[in-house]
């Protein structure tokens, strides 16, 4: 028997890549019903200390520049002093901080105010918008 050295065999992986994209796509869709399941068990935790939720604080600013928290009136030039005081008093400085402004004042102004709330220790201050 004598071989031909310079023949090349021809190799047909058609069928061989049919076969995988068919498995792939079965794998594809078994995969997301897949569930594990971990016995474990979990450390009790103290359910006798329950969480307090901090009602949020409204800051609202009209047209006329005027301040209104919790039912009280600040004036907007000694509203950082004054804020300061009050929140030392009255506010819990965990909680949250809503500022409505009027669309009519200036970014500065608003921000006159963002700032005295965060210099007053309130970290999460945010500011209101229509939609």
């Amino acid at each position: 028997m004598h071989y031909d050295w310079d023949e090349t065999p021809e190799l047909n992986i058609t069928p061989l890549v049919d076969v995988m994209l068919v498995l792939l796509a079965i794998l594809m869709v078994i995969a997301p019903t897949i569930v594990y399941e971990e016995l474990i068990k979990l450390p009790s935790g103290s359910a006798k200390k329950a969480l307090t939720k901090i009602p949020p604080v409204s800051i609202t600013i009209n047209k006329n520049k005027e301040i209104l928290i919790k039912g009280e009136k600040f004036n907007f030039k000694g509203f950082e002093d004054n804020f300061y005081l009050f929140a030392q008093d009255k506010l819990d400085s965990k909680a949250a901080v809503l500022i409505s402004a009027d669309k009519r004042l200036s970014y500065g102004e608003v921000m006159m105010i963002l700032g005295s709330v965060k210099r007053a220790g309130f970290t999460e201050v945010s500011l209101a918008t229509n939609g």
